[in-house]
Order: structure tokens, then sequence, then C-alpha cells
């Protein structure tokens, strides 16, 4: 496909079969830095082929980390916790905020000057929930508008803290715990609600000093420093963010049957099959266990999700939000399908993702014919035909393959702009759509 190609994409009745998804972008992000921070090897099985953790890749062979790719094998050839080395240019994290964040806590701690940018989408998004609290620990940062590209400055001694967390952001508690391996002394995070625990329990895997605990509502992680982190080989599960797709899709086709093998099922990312579940889908969680410190099972979707029962909103928000916060575009759509719709409050960080998610979502579904109502956190969807249409992916994957699956459901067909950001997270997805799908015309 070619850039900026405009995928076409036509009605299907159902869809049917196995399904093997990449594995997960967020963990596959972590087992790389924090292989490149551990002393030894680290074998990574099926490390996710996306662009933004190939980009993670990049970024660490420029900071003097020897990576080794066949295919999805990575292979980490770790340098200790202070054994970078200093890139003569700046370094880009194209369109991860994973990456500038993460690595951001990372290169706090090393003594030598980085600089740290990434493309326009990235460049526009906010830094200071990293910064602020990274100069608090001790670190020095250039920043003038607090976002990228920013200058990190090396030789500064972290001091181990408490931080409150005002914004719900795994990629933020991610960067401060990774700092604090390279402070003095404990640092605690309090999350008010919880977000994804991938790396509190990479860290563990790793050999670290990671606790988690209750205060209230409150969520509070402490990471004490260790000499180093033992290299271990790593198996990634298929990432459940890109499952939620074919799942919201097989509950609204009539007839379908899909189960998709090894999908990871941390309990802060499963959230989308109790919404899904809780609305009315048939799914079923088989053949769990545990991969790496993380749960994993096949998820099945046997039946077409039953509209007549309630004429009850589907109502997100509060603590479910961050569990859910990248299945929101896809549960939108599979709002039309539900009687009494969909509403979405609390999510004022879709706004400051790669583009405003919010808006992006609205925009879409009206010119699907959906009836929507925009709110500055969230939206409300109503039970709506869609028909097809001419959508604008905003360069963003997730809003790209969410109108796929609208797409699927619609009259006549839809056309999806920018179609090729998929590969953001997902290369190759509409091809395993294809293969998914069986047409109405056969």
């Amino acid at each position: 496909m070619s850039r900026m190609e405009r995928m076409r994409i036509r009605p299907a009745k159902r869809l049917v079969g196995e399904i093997e998804l990449p594995g997960d972008k967020s963990i596959s992000h972590r087992s790389a830095i924090l292989g490149a921070m551990a002393t030894g090897a680290t074998r990574i099985e099926n490390f996710s082929d996306a662009a933004d953790c190939r980009t993670t890749l990049r970024c660490l062979e420029q900071l003097g980390v020897k990576v080794e790719r066949d295919q999805r094998d990575v292979v980490i050839h770790g340098v200790g916790k202070t054994g970078f080395r200093a890139s003569e240019r700046p370094i880009d994290c194209g369109n991860s905020g994973t990456t500038a964040r993460t690595l951001a806590g990372l290169l706090a701690g090393q003594g030598f000057d980085s600089v740290l940018t990434g493309d326009a989408s990235l460049t526009a998004r906010p830094m200071e929930r990293v910064i602020d609290p990274l100069c608090r620990m001790g670190a020095k940062i250039d920043s003038p508008n607090g976002r990228l590209p920013m200058t990190i400055c090396g030789g500064q001694r972290l001091r181990g803290m408490e931080h409150d967390m005002t914004v719900a952001s795994a990629q933020v508690k991610s960067c401060l715990l990774i700092a604090g391996l390279l402070a003095d002394g404990t640092t605690k995070i309090v999350e008010p609600v919880p977000t994804r625990d991938h790396t509190e329990r990479m860290l563990r895997w790793f050999g670290a000093e990671v606790s988690a605990t209750q205060a209230g509502e409150a969520r509070v992680i402490s990471v004490t420093p260790v000499a180093e982190l033992t290299a271990r080989d790593i198996i990634i599960p298929a990432d459940i963010s890109s499952a939620a797709y074919f799942m919201a899709a097989a509950a609204l086709l009539p007839g379908s049957n899909v189960s998709i093998t090894g999908v990871g099922l941390n309990p802060l990312r499963n959230g989308i099959i109790d919404v899904l579940r809780d609305a009315g889908a048939e799914l079923r969680v088989v053949n769990v266990g545990e991969l790496c410190n993380e749960p994993v099972g096949t998820v099945r979707v046997t039946a077409m999700l039953d509209q007549g029962n309630s004429s009850e909103t589907v109502r997100l928000s509060g603590a479910v939000i961050p569990v859910i916060i990248d299945e929101l575009p896809i549960l939108a759509v599979f709002g039309t399908g539900l009687r009494g719709g969909i509403e979405v409050r609390g999510a004022t960080e879709l706004r400051a993702k790669e583009t405003d998610r919010i808006s992006a979502v609205v925009q879409n579904l009206r010119r699907m014919g959906a009836e929507v109502e925009e709110f500055d956190d969230g939206f409300r969807v109503s039970r709506s035909m869609l028909r097809g249409a001419s959508i604008d992916s905003f360069g963003d994957h997730r809003i790209a393959m969410a109108f796929s699956v609208a797409a699927l459901i619609a009259t006549g067909e839809t056309e999806i702009g920018g179609s090729e950001c998929v590969d953001i997270s997902f290369p190759g997805f509409f091809d395993v759509l294809e293969r998914s799908v069986e047409r109405i015309d056969g």
C-alpha cells in the first residue's frame, strides 16, 4: 500500500476462524528497555513488529545497545543500568509516546547529555507530566514549551521520592519507576486509579524489588534500586488492544465465531472483555495460564450481540477508563450496535493521544450517519445504522482500525484515508481482517 492510499472496505457477513495476533506493543517496549538495562542477553519471542516498537529498538541501538532481530524474535544485549553510550545526534522517538517518556526516565540517570525528539504528532504531545517529577528527583531537563524536543542533562544525582500522580498514565509511571532504579533511596508512586502494570511485572521478572499496595482507592507502587537487573528470556503475549477490534466486530456481526489465541489478559488491560460481555456479547475466555508474569488465554466470541434485551445505555467512567483507554475508539463504534448506545466520560486523556481521539471519533461517526454527542471528556453514541463514508484517520492507528470495523457493519463501501498509519501498532492489520471476514456477496 502506497503512502496516503485510501483503503476501501466493504460490508461483511461475519467473522470466522482462529486469529493469531502480533505481540503486545506495551510489553514489547518494556521488555526491550529493561533488557537493555539488564546484565546479559535477553531473548524476546513474539516481539511486536509495530513501527513504535521498532523505534524503541533503534533508539536503544543509538545508545550503544546491540540488538539482534530475526522477524519477531529479538535479542537485547544488556549494558547494565548505566552502561549506555551518548548519542551523537538527537534520539528520534518517531510517533511513540511510550518510547519518549520511558527513555526520559532512563536517560535522566545517565552520565551524558541527550536530546529526545519525535515526529510532528509526538512533538505536539505534553511532556511536562514526566519533566516535572523527574526534575523533582534531581534531573535537569530543558524543554522550552514542555514538549519535545527536550534536552536531558547527564551527571545529575537522582533522589528517590514519593510522587502523587495527577494524570492516570502508565507511561509516566514507567518513566518514574525506571528513574527510580537509578536513584538513591526508594521511589514511591501514588496512582489515583490503577493503570496497566506491565512495568511492575517485568521489573520483578528481571529481579527488581517492586511492591504494590492499596491505600484507600489509590495504589502505591514502590521500587528500590538493586545493583543490577538480570537478563531473562521473555515470551510476549498477543496484544489485547489489537484483539479488541476483532472481538467487537465478531460481537456486532451475526453468526460470527472467532478464537483469538495467546492473548494477554492482564487485569489492568482486559477491561474490554468485561465491557463487551456486560453489554451482551457471548464471549468466553479459555486456556488461561501465565507467561513471564503475565496472564494469557484464548478469547472466543461465538455469537451475535443481543441488542434487544436492554435499552439501558452502557456508561463508562471512573477507574475503568485507564484500563480501556486504547479501546475507547472501537467501543464508540461498538456503541452504534447497542440498543441503548454507549456513553464515555472522564476520558480527557483521549485528547492528548496521537490525535484528539474524542474529536476524531465524533467527526467520523457523524460522517457515517451516527447520532453522537461530544463532551469535553468523552462522548455519547446512540444506536445507529451506519452508512459507508469517506473517513479520516487523522494519522491515528486506533482511529483507522476502529473505523475499519465500522465499515464492516455499514451499508456501502467505506474509504479510510491515511490507512497506512495502522503500521504504528499493527502492521498487517488489513490482511488479518480480510482473512477473517466472510463477505455478504461471497
